[in-house]
């Protein structure tokens, strides 16, 4: 079965989350979307595990759907939450974000409880726990050896395993004799798989992508494209195997829209590429003090491989741009106002979902359902023909779609439906 799954989200229970991020909510913007896999996320919170245990139901095996679906169209759930792992080794503090995946809730109950000895669970969706990465993989693979544990957003700077201010050189170097055990890494929205290519130490290394997503209309913005079984072990066997035939593709942002890509000052307003911080040295001109090294840089400084490099056997990918801002480029608009949010709805209603039309659907079609304009985004989207301003220090890049933007006015004059 063909499926988009995104396993890496937040409930409303973690630190600056939407109200929205429960269980009808995900389930009514994945249908949106066009994902039939979504990550539970904070498994470890007493109350989201609660709810989780209230409201969901076993469907395929490892997998769940809500209580109140009717059918087998509905979303399924998989259990999955992220931990951050805080800890000082050979000198340094690392801090370390971990995805787990569980494929019960009984599982989930003892990992639980063998964290909640060790931190406060209740305090935050993603628990900060003082426990090395190695130590925590122990522990989890301890309750359930179909437990994965996987890196989160392995290049950020402040919490990625490779990431410049606080990770490693190497996953053997963090997980040690557990290296083994690590299948797969998140590449994060600032660097997608032609970065990732580059290093060898990354070649029994399956790449995925989810959204890290803190609001519902965020979910999918990174995904994975799977033709396998629908059930947490068929998820599992795809990754673990890095079959062609059963992981098919990521969906990633453009690395240049994420929040790190290139290095600088976010207060200071300087954004540099790894050769002009070179030349300062890693210095930030306007302040004087130590550049957030982004990572595009990081990759570079651990990069064996020339830039462009494909190794053999590797999982293609697809840099797409989530359809509201791509409908808001071509009006002119930004994306929140009332006619981005109702062309948006107009499209989802005549394509089903938002996957469909940014993968699936032909030009003509899409020009037959709405402007022109919006119908060529989406095409230039696809063929990479975009405008990019990298991302720095926190700061999200831009894309621009097109470069001679009509005005609003011009825009609204014409018939959108």
């Amino acid at each position: 079965m063909k499926f988009i799954a995104d396993f890496h989200i937040h409930s409303k229970y973690s630190r600056a989350t939407s109200k929205d991020m429960d269980l009808d909510s995900l389930d009514r913007w994945a249908k949106i979307k066009g994902i039939k896999v979504l990550g539970t996320g904070d498994f470890t919170h007493p109350e989201w595990f609660k709810s989780l245990k209230e409201r969901l139901e076993p469907s395929e095996p490892g997998l769940f759907k809500l209580k109140s679906q009717r059918d087998d169209s509905g979303t399924r759930f998989i259990l999955t939450s992220e931990i951050s792992c805080i800890y000082s080794k050979t000198s340094k503090v690392r801090k370390i974000h971990i995805i787990v995946f569980s494929p019960s809730l009984d599982v989930c109950e003892k990992i639980n409880a063998h964290l909640g000895w060790i931190g406060n669970l209740k305090s935050d969706g993603r628990p900060i726990l003082g426990l090395d990465a190695k130590e925590l993989i122990r522990i989890v693979l301890s309750v359930s050896e179909d437990c994965l544990v996987i890196p989160g957003h392995a290049w950020t700077p402040w919490f990625g395993i490779f990431g410049s201010k606080s990770g490693f050189d190497s996953i053997e170097e963090c997980f040690e004799d557990y290296s083994k055990y690590i299948y797969a890494i998140e590449t994060g929205l600032s660097s997608d798989p032609l970065m990732n290519w580059r290093l060898s130490l990354l070649d029994n290394i399956v790449l995925i992508s989810n959204s890290d997503s803190h609001s519902p209309q965020k979910i999918g913005r990174e995904a994975n494209v799977f033709n396998t079984e629908l059930s947490y072990f068929g998820i599992l066997e795809a990754l673990k195997s890095r079959s062609l035939d059963k992981f098919l593709y990521t969906i990633e942002f453009f690395p240049e829209e994420g929040k790190y890509h290139y290095d600088g000052h976010r207060l200071c307003q300087i954004r540099m590429s790894p050769e002009e911080s070179k030349k300062y040295n890693n210095i930030c001109p306007v302040c004087g003090r130590p550049l957030t090294i982004g990572v595009l840089n990081r990759v570079e400084e651990l990069a064996d491989r020339p830039i462009g490099s494909k190794p053999d056997n590797r999982i293609p990918f697809k840099s797409l741009v989530p359809l509201q801002e791509i409908i808001a480029d071509a009006l002119g608009q930004s994306q929140n106002t009332k006619l981005v949010n109702q062309e948006y709805d107009n499209l989802i209603k005549n394509f089903s979902n938002e996957f469909n039309i940014l993968i699936e659907a032909d030009y003509e079609n899409l020009k037959s359902k709405t402007l022109n304009e919006i119908a060529e985004g989406v095409i230039r989207v696809r063929e990479g023909k975009i405008t990019l301003e990298p991302g720095y220090d926190g700061v999200y890049g831009k894309i621009k779609i097109f470069s001679d933007n009509k005005s609003v006015n011009e825009i609204s004059q014409k018939t959108l439906f």
